[in-house]
């Protein structure tokens, strides 16, 4: 497993690129990211949480110009989740074509976030489009909140740990539907 400090963003970018799993901080806990195009690196988070599939994930973002090819809404819901952004807010759309339909998992939509975590967003600055973001915890246990909790968790299973400090939360960010505004985790 390769660690990398939170000044080591553009070298843990380049891991993602090469079709590997990376823990890195998040808001509120350690997050499992990876190339959402890469199905055999999704397919990997999946065997790491022990979760099934057909749950899906989100995706986070330095910016919304990363996710917009992602989605399929009308302008108000756009405008609902960019008065949130950057942000502790998930937002889930309808997605467009351009969704791997292992994202999706068995879902309609797409669950996005622009993060203002700054070492998250970093790392989606750095690899140049949205990673996705899952918390780093087998199914039905916590989520790690820090870089050591992951290795405890996950081992040399997992490729590779962006260390660095959660944003503080007590919990995961809340999700919502961004066209009717309907809360789904609070």
């Amino acid at each position: 497993m390769r660690r990398f400090h939170s000044d080591q963003i553009d070298p843990a970018a380049d891991l993602l690129r090469d079709g590997s799993v990376l823990a890195y901080p998040t808001e509120a806990v350690f997050g499992l990211g990876c190339d959402p195009n890469n199905r055999v690196a999704f397919e990997k988070i999946f065997t790491l949480k022990q979760r099934p599939p057909e749950q899906g994930v989100l995706l986070i973002a330095a910016s919304f110009e990363q996710i917009e090819d992602w989605i399929d809404a009308p302008p108000e819901a756009i405008a609902r989740a960019q008065a949130t952004w950057p942000g502790p807010h998930t937002w889930i759309f309808p997605r467009s074509r351009r969704v791997p339909e292992w994202v999706a998992g068995g879902h309609s939509g797409i669950a996005l976030r622009v993060t203002a975590h700054e070492t998250a967003a970093a790392l989606c600055r750095a690899f140049g489009s949205p990673i996705v973001s899952t918390s780093a915890n087998i199914h039905g246990q916590p989520p790690a909140r820090s870089a050591k909790e992951c290795e405890a968790m996950f081992g040399s299973a997992l490729d590779g740990i962006l260390n660095g400090e959660t944003g503080g939360l007590s919990r995961p960010t809340p999700i919502a539907d961004a066209v009717t505004g309907a809360i789904i985790r609070a």
